[in-house]
């Protein structure tokens, strides 16, 4: 909910309080997939890693290539399947940029801090290591500042509609804030992972320009943690035309991928109370 992703991001991360300075970083929303590891793949915890502060996921919006295969010896976060961020200035970069990061509403899953976004440098970094380059477009700085609001509003709004389907299981997360009284539970939907597929079109996308409506130009699939069950959600991101004063100008298509009976029930209702209302 680059995201992003991050959608796919988003792109967020866990601490707000620590300012890496050192590695490499990216995590633009509109990014061209990469080969490499899916996302279905529950993080492991390496009893010498610091779990509060997890490397930013630069690149959340794409796959990058698996770190089992790879030969780079960079490291590389399994939650988000990115490399450290970089805070630091690029060569010939033509005017500084604000390295503060703001704190989302997210709450990232088996912590109890909640995802951060990435800084303008983060964001500036993310971009050229996708081929960008500065001197091809008059750019200002407070263009940056609009795009990492404009990147914030889009994952803050995927998250508020993820938020609209998990209350269809209000009961079952009542249920484990109560079992957490007696035993560790997770309790509420909390992201876990995402990543993005801005060239995997999803089924529904494509139904939707067979009959002749616009392509996404950006899909992110987000992992949450329901109770301790994880639940996929497929986000489609649509333009909604000139961007407001709230930041918001992307039209959001989220809901759960067909991968369990809960998630196919869940989506006729919805879509009978759609039709019907």
């Amino acid at each position: 909910m680059g995201l992003s992703a991050s959608t796919p991001s988003i792109a967020l991360q866990a601490n707000i309080s620590e300012q890496p300075n050192t590695t490499t970083s990216q995590c633009p929303m509109h990014q061209k997939k990469m080969e490499g590891c899916p996302m279905h793949m529950k993080p492991g915890v390496d009893e010498n890693q610091n779990v509060s502060v997890p490397a930013h996921q630069e690149r959340a919006y794409e796959y990058v290539e698996c770190p089992i295969n790879s030969q780079t010896q960079e490291k590389i976060d399994p939650r988000n399947m990115m490399p450290p961020p970089n805070q630091l200035p690029s060569p010939d970069q033509p005017f500084l940029l604000s390295t503060v990061r703001e704190e989302s509403s997210i709450p990232r899953a088996f912590s109890e801090q909640k995802w951060v976004y990435p800084s303008e440098q983060m964001f500036w970094n993310a971009m050229l290591r996708k081929g960008w380059r500065w001197k091809d477009d008059d750019i200002k700085p407070e263009d940056m500042t609009n795009i990492i609001k404009i990147h914030n509003k889009n994952n803050e709004q995927a998250w508020q509609e993820i938020l609209k389907w998990e209350a269809l299981h209000a009961r079952q997360i009542a249920d484990c804030v109560f079992l957490k009284l007696f035993r560790e539970c997770p309790c509420g939907p909390t992201l876990v992972r995402f990543g993005g597929k801005s060239k995997e079109y999803s089924p529904r996308a494509r139904m939707r320009s067979w009959m002749g409506y616009e392509l996404p130009f950006d899909r992110h699939d987000w992992i949450v943690d329901r109770c301790g069950t994880e639940v996929r959600y497929v986000i489609d991101y649509y333009d909604g035309g000139k961007v407001d004063k709230n930041y918001q100008f992307t039209i959001l298509d989220v809901r759960p991928a067909f991968d369990s009976l809960a998630a196919v029930w869940d989506r006729m209702k919805v879509a009978w109370w759609r039709w019907t209302s």
